[in-house]
């Protein structure tokens, strides 16, 4: 799986746990500040991440992750 076709795919899901539009997630926004995600989204973006890529990831370097950009690298370390 290329990088480009990740990180459409965890657009897909930041867009379904945080009720954004996928256009309005750039490569650099940060969860939290940018996107407003809470703790507890930021758990679910895990959950749904791992659901996506039938992958399970460590959940504490996972949560440390706080870009769109760190989480597709993250997550291509998986595949």
């Amino acid at each position: 799986m290329n990088r480009e076709e990740v990180n459409n795919r965890v657009k897909k899901v930041i867009a379904a746990v945080l009720e954004k539009n996928v256009s309005d997630i750039n490569d650099g926004a940060n969860f939290v500040t940018d996107l407003g995600a809470s703790s507890i989204q930021s758990i679910r973006l895990v959950a749904g991440f791992e659901e996506e890529f039938s992958i399970e990831m460590d959940e504490e370097k996972s949560l440390q992750v706080q870009t769109v950009s760190g989480a597709v690298d993250f997550i291509s370390a998986y595949l």
